[in-house]
Order: structure tokens, then C-alpha cells, then sequence
């Protein structure tokens, strides 16, 4: 069974982090630069604060009329996720995005901060898992 662990070992263990008082444009052009669609969110001190989304920006400051530009981070980020570790199953994961509509899980290791992952990462890693079973069957199939 495939876990969170799969993930990191498959996409690496590199973090985009923001201050909170940075304004959601900052973070935007960060987001827009690294192709993604989150960024974690740190204190002054470089601990784990939260996440920020494009999707945070939607509903949050331009819905509600507010300015990218003035508007700092903290403002937007998500701060209560549930927090996963690598041991957590796919299928965990994807119970609890479901439960929760959310796009993003936070990953934490002996209670530190490690990673996030996503939806799309989930899905990747599950069309791995498939395509090596396929291979597998197939290879079986042909040594009969």
C-alpha cells in the first residue's frame, strides 16, 4: 500500500515558504513563478504557520474586494489543516481531503514540519502504483 512517503522519495523534500506579513501578491508571483498552487506560510522564527492557496486568494481577498497588494498573507493562509505524517496512506489521504474539501495536507515528521502534498500528488503517485501493477501482470502474463 502506497503511503505519503512514496511522495517525497518520487517528488523530493523542497519547500516554497513565505513570511506571514508578506502581501498575497508576493505570494502570488512566487506561486505563478514556481508553477504551484500553494505556498507554506512561516513565522519570524522559520516554524510552520500555514498554508496560502490561489484558491485562498479567490475567496478571500478578491470576492471580499480587498488588495493583493495590501493584504499580507496571514490574512488568507489556512492555519487548522489536518496534519498528516509520511505513514499515512494514500487512501487516508484522500478520506480526509474529502471530509475536509480541501486541496492540501501539511506533512509532519516526529512533529516537525516536512512537507505538503496535494491532490494532484496523490493522483500521480496512484497512476505509479497502477502502472507497476500493470507491468507486473503483464510480465507475469508473458512468463507463463
Amino acid at each position: 500500500m502506497r503511503t505519503v512517503a512514496h511522495i517525497f522519495k518520487r517528488k523530493g523534500h523542497h519547500n516554497i515558504t513565505i513570511d506571514a506579513d508578506v502581501s498575497v501578491l508576493e505570494a502570488l508571483k512566487i506561486m505563478s513563478e514556481k508553477n504551484i498552487g500553494s505556498v507554506i506560510v512561516v513565522d519570524s522564527e522559520g516554524k510552520y504557520c500555514g498554508l496560502a492557496t490561489e484558491r485562498d486568494y479567490a475567496r478571500k481577498v478578491i470576492l471580499l474586494g480587498k488588495s493583493s497588494g495590501e493584504t499580507p498573507v496571514s490574512e488568507i493562509m489556512l492555519e487548522h489543516l489536518p496534519r498528516i505524517t509520511p505513514e499515512h496512506t494514500l487512501e487516508e489521504c484522500m478520506s480526509i481531503m474529502t471530509a475536509h474539501n480541501i486541496r492540501y495536507l501539511p506533512v509532519f515528521k516526529s512533529n516537525e514540519f516536512y512537507g505538503v502534498i496535494s491532490v494532484l500528488d496523490i493522483v500521480k503517485e496512484t497512476i505509479l502504483a497502477q502502472q507497476e501493477t500493470i507491468d507486473q501482470l503483464h510480465s507475469y502474463i508473458h512468463s507463463v
